[in-house]
């Protein structure tokens, strides 16, 4: 058992293995959505739904452990809801490809990551980014997901006259305000595991409600369904031919799974001490960078989207989870599920509500270390925190926030406190947008 501990970074005098148990059923619970919406995506390309759900399941699985044991940190990683969206509703249903066309896109991505990672380019990039300005990600992905957690507990629905507006009191409004209020009190009372507890109330408290639905066919017993239908089934011909559209969708997929993960890494890094406060670098970054590059391949070749880091990481950072003992229960609970699949299934989103939003305040206190006096630096943090819930993209205020950060440098004559990355990545950046 030692030595299973040691593998995982875990070390007896600074951590304990209660909480990061705790605090891997924390970031599974808060994840365990992907079980279900996943599938139902993808399978609008035509996908097998079935499969699909084995697929998740196995992909998650691999790059969980990867992290677990090459990186040693409390990460997991799943198919990521963006890329998801972007896989079957813009390559497959607007774009024409077919799903395998598809599948071979993310596979090359996958690849690429890789490749990238070892010649330590993409740790490079995370580097050069300017320390305030990862101050403002952190901060801004707080934001994003505390607004996920509103959205998805009702408590702030789309509006005509605004993009968003004050729902209605309903049942699962009620029980989103109400596991938000337990999980901070139980937090200002430092309790253990306090985001998983509330999780847990809630959902039970969710079935007299009506918001916990348990079906009348109820079991909690299922077997897991073959992946063949989607396994191994990329189609690469579109390499074949010069359709440039199709190597833009690659790169498209590179930036969007790149940003958004190296935006999760560095917001919750940032929480979590994992940052080296003489350099600001992220501690075991690279290793966590080849984690989601293999996930991102083995994904491919189950017939997934692209795998990438969760942010829903954050609430089991927040709940105390240092080690890969962490992502190592995450993989464990994603394989139980294979089998109980109905049992996670049922936990209502509202339940999760108190974990984004309580996790949003903690990632907001981040704010005090940005340079606010000086306005080259808090300009473009600013954007980058205001983008990510208004664009509901961690990628679009990531790479907004740069090319803001550059201008403003570049139009102040401040243009030496920038590093050639710094100019690489606008010039890229603004390529992104023109032929997007």
């Amino acid at each position: 058992m030692k030595k299973l501990l040691a593998c995982l970074g875990f070390d007896p005098a600074k951590h304990s293995v209660r909480t990061e148990l705790l605090a891997g059923l924390t970031t599974f619970l808060t994840m365990s959505y992907v079980l279900a919406v996943n599938p139902l995506i993808l399978s609008e390309a035509g996908m097998d739904k079935g499969a699909l759900f084995s697929a998740t399941i196995v992909s998650a699985v691999v790059a969980t452990l990867v992290m677990a044991f090459y990186a040693k940190l409390p990460f997991a990683l799943a198919s990521g809801m963006g890329l998801n969206a972007f896989f079957a509703y813009t390559l497959v249903l607007a774009m024409g490809y077919t799903w395998q066309e598809a599948l071979a896109a993310v596979l090359f991505e996958g690849v690429l990551f890789i490749f990238l990672t070892i010649m330590r380019v993409r740790e490079a990039i995370v580097n050069a980014i300017p320390l305030n300005l990862r101050y403002g990600i952190s901060v801004g992905i707080g934001l994003f997901i505390a607004y996920i957690g509103l959205k998805n507990g009702d408590i702030v629905v789309s509006s005509e006259a605004t993009v968003t507006g004050l729902g209605p009191w309903t049942a699962t409004s009620l029980l989103a305000i109400g596991g938000v209020l337990l999980g901070a009190v139980l937090m200002a009372r430092k309790v253990n595991g306090a985001l998983f507890y509330a999780i847990i109330i809630m959902t039970a408290l969710g079935i007299p409600l009506g918001v916990t639905q348990i079906p009348d066919d109820f079991s909690p017993v299922s077997l897991p369904s073959s992946i063949d239908p989607i396994a191994f089934r990329m189609d690469f011909g579109r390499f074949l031919t010069l359709d440039f559209n199709y190597y833009i969708v690659v790169f498209t997929l590179l930036f969007m799974d790149l940003f958004d993960t190296l935006g999760t890494f560095i917001g919750a890094a940032t929480g979590a001490g994992m940052i080296d406060p003489k350099t600001g670098h992220v501690h075991g970054l690279n290793r966590a960078l080849m984690a989601d590059a293999v996930g991102t391949t083995v994904g491919a070749f189950c017939g997934t989207s692209t795998v990438t880091t969760y942010v829903e990481s954050t609430t089991g950072i927040a709940a105390g989870g240092r080690t890969g003992l962490t992502s190592l229960t995450v993989a464990m609970l994603f394989l139980v599920a294979l089998f109980f699949s109905p049992l996670f299934i049922i936990i209502p989103s509202a339940a999760t509500t108190s974990a984004l939003v309580l996790v949003g305040v903690l990632m907001m206190m981040t704010v005090r270390k940005i340079q606010l006096d000086d306005l080259t630096e808090a300009v473009p943090c600013f954007i980058t925190i205001l983008m990510m819930p208004f664009t509901a993209s961690i990628s679009d205020g990531i790479v907004l926030g740069l090319l803001s950060y550059v201008l403003m440098k570049v139009c102040t004559g401040r243009h030496k406190e920038l590093s050639l990355v710094m100019y690489v990545l606008a010039f890229f950046f603004v390529l992104k947008y023109i032929f997007n």
